[in-house]
């Protein structure tokens, strides 16, 4: 049994799929069932966002390929109204405007057990281990729904789950009043600039290579934006901090070369938050770079649910981030091909997508 409005049996939809196993999305018509386990919700999506996980699906690269397990229904990133429940179903109701924690945790293994469910050994990711956003409809665990301000822009909604991976990244050690890099500026970096700012940092560092980002970060806020490709980044940041060193590096880029020099500038004592992930090996001189230091090193996986997700809603009530800014780029979802390629050319934030006609603004 389910509480619902009426629907059929089954909806058809729109939906972006990786179909095969090559380069590329196709736009397809799919039917979607309406019948749900009792703790299981429908939700007809209402914006998406564009993730860097997305676009590493489209091109089918060396991680897609050990992970993605075509036909797949893709996004993961979004906000919706709930339209059918299960029957067990109660941290939520119909009408219910969500977003969606992404990591389905187990809840029963040692991590979740401990209030570490962001570990979870048994997680499953929407639109990578099940059928994702990137359509009109999605049925996923209530457990997974964060419900939200009905008021707030409906365009910010679906960016709370990245804006929830810098705040992880840059609420981990403390920032209010200490200087701050912010190592990469694709999407979330920029997320990760805009919440150093809210929450006080003394001086915010952005390094960024393209220039589009880095104008971005001086624009919505960095007190300083150096370019790796034409400066001495370790010297830079060093003037800056008038030899000191930072406080806190928020680590987004994934650069061999980027993390490498961050351990050489970071302050004894200091924090490093590592959400890239390096396709290559680092190198480190542990004992002078971190030993010697006595800096402190955390690995940022998705947000601590659901912890990081009220400091996101407390950050969107406050007014002090620019998101508006930050979302760059608006398509329906019928243009992924268009929204890739302006990802792929990175002269973009946040880029947000569109199941049906609406634009919001």
């Amino acid at each position: 049994m389910t509480i619902t409005s009426a629907l059929p049996k089954e909806l058809e939809m729109m939906a972006v799929v990786k179909a095969r196993p090559e380069p590329g999305f196709s736009f397809v018509k799919k039917r979607i069932s309406t019948d749900l386990s009792e703790n299981e919700v429908l939700i007809k999506v209402l914006t998406a966002s564009f993730c860097g996980t997305d676009y590493h699906i489209y091109t089918w690269d060396a991680w897609s390929q050990k992970r993605i397990k075509p036909p797949l229904t893709v996004g993961h990133e979004f906000s919706g109204e709930i339209i059918k429940i299960g029957s067990k179903v109660t941290r939520v109701k119909l009408g219910d405007i969500v977003s969606a924690e992404t990591h389905i945790i187990c809840g029963k293994c040692e991590f979740c057990l401990r209030g570490e469910g962001h570990i979870c050994k048994n997680t499953k990711i929407i639109g990578v281990d099940t059928d994702g956003c990137f359509a009109r409809y999605i049925k996923i665990p209530e457990a997974n729904c964060f419900v939200n301000d009905p008021n707030q822009n409906m365009l910010h909604l679906s960016v709370q789950e990245p804006l929830g991976n810098a705040v992880h990244t840059m609420t981990h050690f403390p920032i209010k009043d200490k200087t701050v890099v912010v190592l990469g500026c694709g999407p979330i970096g920029l997320l990760g600039v805009d919440v150093a700012k809210a929450l006080e940092a003394k001086t915010v560092i952005a390094i960024e290579v393209n220039d589009f980002r880095r104008n971005l970060a001086k624009k919505i806020g960095a007190d300083h934006v150096i370019n790796p490709v034409t400066e001495d980044v370790i010297n830079s940041v060093m003037e800056i901090t008038g030899g000191a060193g930072v406080d806190v590096i928020g680590e987004f880029s994934g650069n061999k070369k980027a993390i490498e020099q961050a351990f050489k500038y970071l302050k004894p004592g200091g924090g490093l938050s590592m959400l890239g992930i390096p396709s290559e090996n680092i190198t480190l001189d542990f004992a002078t770079d971190v030993i010697f230091k006595g800096i402190n090193i955390y690995g940022v996986v998705g947000r601590r649910i659901y912890e990081t997700w009220y400091q996101v809603k407390d950050l969107l009530a406050s007014g002090k981030l620019h998101l508006d800014d930050i979302i760059t780029h608006q398509f329906p979802l019928k243009d992924i091909d268009e929204a890739a390629k302006k990802m792929g050319e990175k002269n973009c934030g946040k880029i947000i997508l569109f199941p049906g006609d609406e634009i919001y603004e």
